[in-house]
């Protein structure tokens, strides 16, 4: 598991969902006709001039081929693992504390990539730091989000993937942000949307080149 997911978390061209491409490396390689097909793994055409692909397409595998490996974010240590858990007042799952420590400090993962577990961390041309697991944390709780659910990754628009820290196995949450309404007497309970089975599956989709989402919607209303 560790050894699979450092191989992807470490290709800058595999370590998200997508990966951006320049549309005129595209053009000058394939033909202007390539960008003009109408593909599934096309996400978006970018304002920088880039086009969004999925990950393990042709073009991106290609582009990619070259560029140095490593993480986004390098391995924290044991201590700085034992500092954030202090500050969550809680242990994490073995299987996580080697992702941080084996693997990267986050950068890297399904959708927006695992959050970091240390603050201050900013990646290549952005111009703001990269989301810290224990803020986000720390912020939820004073939401009323239970303290049992830790933050992993953004999932688009209010979605996002908690881990419960308390449940059998560690169920990956997802959970949608506005899905409830606490002046209804409801709780972040209602927003939850989609638990899967453990956060090793969770993981090991990704690290095996699948989609997390995959999962969510073979089991909306009616996909049975």
């Amino acid at each position: 598991m560790i050894e699979k997911l450092r191989a992807r978390a470490w290709d800058p061209g595999l370590r998200f969902d997508t990966a951006d491409v320049p549309a005129t490396w595209m053009a000058e390689r394939y033909g202007s006709e390539r960008l003009d097909q109408g593909r599934d793994d096309i996400v978006s055409y970018c304002s920088d001039g880039t086009v969004e692909l999925r990950a393990g397409t042709e073009e991106v595998a290609v582009y990619y081929a070259d560029a140095p490996r490593g993480p986004l974010f390098p391995p924290i240590t044991l201590a700085e693992v034992e500092e954030a858990e202090r500050r969550l007042r809680r242990r994490l799952p073995e299987l996580l504390r080697r992702v941080y420590t084996e693997v990267a400090n986050g950068g890297f993962g399904p959708d927006s990539g695992l959050a970091s577990l240390t603050e201050g961390n900013r990646a290549p041309g952005h111009l703001s730091d990269w989301p810290c697991a224990v803020t986000i944390y720390e912020r939820n709780r004073a939401r009323g989000v239970p303290a049992s659910w830790l933050h992993l990754t953004y999932g688009g628009c209010t979605m996002e993937w908690h881990l419960s820290l308390t449940a059998v196995d560690n169920p990956v949450l997802l959970y949608d942000t506005d899905g409830w309404e606490p002046t209804w007497g409801e709780d972040p309970h209602n927003g939850l949307r989609h638990a899967t089975a453990s956060l090793r599956r969770w993981l090991w989709t990704w690290a095996d080149g699948g989609h997390v989402w995959d999962e969510v919607l073979n089991h909306l209303p009616g996909q049975e």
